[in-house]
């Protein structure tokens, strides 16, 4: 059989600086197309964990150590990227420090919820309303695009 061909895998992290008051989170400015503001993340290696990959790129692009703590959602859309169809896990985490650009981030800058930039890349205007609403209610992300048709969902849910 030959070997599928799917999607790239990304890891995403939105970083809360805890020692920042009302809980700052750090966004980079891209360096590389597409231009524009970003969560903190990049491609999974092969061989490496997704959650390895996040706190591997967090450390790369803005310097932070990061303690994560909750899996936001996958974001799978097709048209995400305009570089090609990629997936990304994003996941939501902790550290201390100032961030401090580097790699392929040109600038990075912390920002409150209430103060995004106007420029995003990628689909992460979604990623950030799905982010507001975990930090509102402690829920992650709702599943989007379910291919289940209305006679496919079950009538009630059961627990085994």
């Amino acid at each position: 059989m030959p070997k599928p061909i799917t999607p790239l895998l990304a890891a995403d992290i939105i970083i809360e600086l805890i020692d920042f008051p009302d809980r700052p989170i750090v966004l980079i400015e891209r360096a590389n197309p597409p231009y524009g503001w970003a969560i903190p993340g990049g491609f999974v290696d092969l061989g490496e964990i997704v959650e390895q990959a996040a706190r591997r790129e967090a450390q790369e692009e803005v310097s932070l150590d990061v303690r994560l703590i909750a899996l936001l959602g996958i974001y799978s859309d097709p048209s995400r990227d305009s570089r090609g169809h990629t997936v990304t896990a994003v996941y939501v985490g902790e550290a201390t420090g100032t961030p401090v650009a580097a790699d392929d981030a040109k600038n990075c800058r912390m920002f409150s919820l209430n103060q995004l930039p106007e420029s995003l890349a990628f689909d992460h205007a979604q990623v950030l309303a799905d982010y507001k609403k975990y930090r509102e209610t402690g829920q992650v992300a709702s599943l989007r695009n379910s291919p289940l048709s209305d006679s496919d969902k079950p009538d009630k849910l059961v627990i085994h």
